[in-house]
């Protein structure tokens, strides 16, 4: 009954349009009275213990990072080099606007920035040059959905937090399925474009573009090398890319003044002030909620019914791709990570895995309306209806509901470079 009560207590406050703020400190507060001691101050106690973690500090430094990149002209060199380099392909520009997407979400962590650096260039580029229109917004909005899976990604980092899983390892999966997206994107452009004109190849344009364009190449290299050879932590990876940021576009590249940072960061003040409360009620919540042994009820009384591990993921991945529909990547991994992911080791999925995946099923969510965030950026950033913004992200919907079915049936695609281990 109080179990009910509690499935009622949510419909109601999302029925009545609560901030999630509000939704997650009723639904802690009612853990407490229903199944602990009944005192709301523990609550607080946990709010302090749970933001007292350093991984949290790589979240706006990433973010700031980002924005600087987009401020700056680092998103136009990328695309410069990636230009250069695919233009004796058929449709090679959107292949290039793919390749700079997947790149620069190297570098930002987001999807919403990516899309947005690099779009601002490219879909104004490949409409001047005959692109069809359709094609060049969903080229654009689908790329800028890399940023969450390619490293580093600030969604990898709040499921991090909230399971306690290794931020590294996750990023070190995501390699895997971003590169399969990467060449599932840029094989779609290529038929797609097929009867495109060519250019032949430039090398003076390319060797200039990359002489132009190097020290902004450089970043994403700096930042993974630093992770993945141990010499940083994600925090501190966060904090030498924005110096190296703000180096290169301020004293190097010379596209921003000191005083154009400051303007930055009280747009990232603005941004922190609505996530971090968030990010202290969840992982408060997710401290009661296994106090509490409430995942572990949920194993016993899922193993009641579901007894394969292939039928577990197939209704995880239905609902993952239902909520992506009605929730932002945060607030889903928030609320559903500390549930799921207990549910999900009991039929032998670590929690690396099913991290990727659960990430995979979210990233699809920034192309489905009504919240799909990219559709909803692109409108007002494009000038372009809702609805052509839909029909034009259908395509990649599909190719990414076939990159997340191969993760899911063959999870090595993420897991290799983690434990160095194929299925044969």
């Amino acid at each position: 009954m109080t179990a009910l009560l509690l499935i009622a207590l949510v419909l109601l406050l999302l029925w009545l349009r609560q901030p999630l703020v509000v939704i997650l400190l009723s639904v802690a507060a009612y853990v407490q009275i229903a199944w602990g001691k009944g005192q709301l101050d523990y609550i607080l106690e946990d709010m302090w213990v749970a933001l007292d973690k350093e991984l949290i500090l790589s979240i706006p430094l990433f973010i700031l990072c980002g924005n600087v990149m987009t401020l700056g002209s680092t998103a136009k060199r990328l695309i410069r080099i990636m230009a250069a380099l695919t233009q004796p392909l058929p449709g090679g520009l959107g292949i290039a606007a793919v390749l700079s997407c997947g790149i620069f979400a190297a570098i930002s962590g987001s999807s919403i920035v990516t899309m947005l650096a690099i779009g601002s260039v490219m879909y104004p580029a490949m409409r001047a040059a005959g692109y069809d229109n359709k094609f060049s917004l969903g080229t654009i909005m689908s790329g800028g959905t890399l940023g969450i899976i390619i490293p580093p990604s600030i969604p990898m980092i709040i499921y991090g937090l909230v399971t306690e899983a290794s931020v590294v390892d996750l990023f070190t999966a995501g390699i895997g399925p971003g590169i399969l997206m990467l060449v599932v994107f840029s094989v779609y452009g290529l038929w797609m474009n097929r009867k495109m004109p060519m250019r032949s190849f430039d090398a003076a344009e390319f060797v200039s573009a990359c002489r132009e364009g190097i020290w902004a190449a450089l970043l994403p290299v700096i930042l993974l090398g630093g992770i993945y050879s141990g010499y940083f932590t994600a925090t501190e990876a966060a904090a030498v890319a924005l110096l190296y940021a703000l180096i290169i576009e301020i004293w190097i590249h010379k596209e921003m003044k000191p005083r154009d940072f400051y303007q930055v960061v009280l747009d990232q003040s603005k941004l922190g002030g609505s996530l971090f409360p968030v990010l202290a009620v969840a992982l408060s919540l997710n401290i009661v909620l296994v106090e509490h042994r409430v995942p572990g009820q949920m194993v016993e009384f899922m193993q009641t019914f579901i007894s394969s591990p292939l039928m577990f993921m197939l209704l995880v991945n239905l609902l993952l791709l239902i909520v992506g529909c009605l929730m932002t990547t945060g607030e889903a991994i928030l609320i559903l990570a500390p549930l799921l992911m207990p549910v999900a080791e009991a039929y032998g999925y670590n929690k690396v895995v099913f991290g990727i995946i659960m990430i995979l099923n979210l990233e699809i969510g920034f192309l489905t309306p009504p919240v799909g965030l990219n559709l909803i950026v692109a409108m007002s950033a494009f000038k372009q209806p809702f609805g052509l913004l839909v029909q034009s992200a259908l395509p990649y919907i599909g190719l990414m509901l076939f990159c997340l079915a191969l993760v899911t049936w063959q999870p090595w695609i993420a897991m290799y470079l983690v434990d160095g281990k194929l299925p044969w």
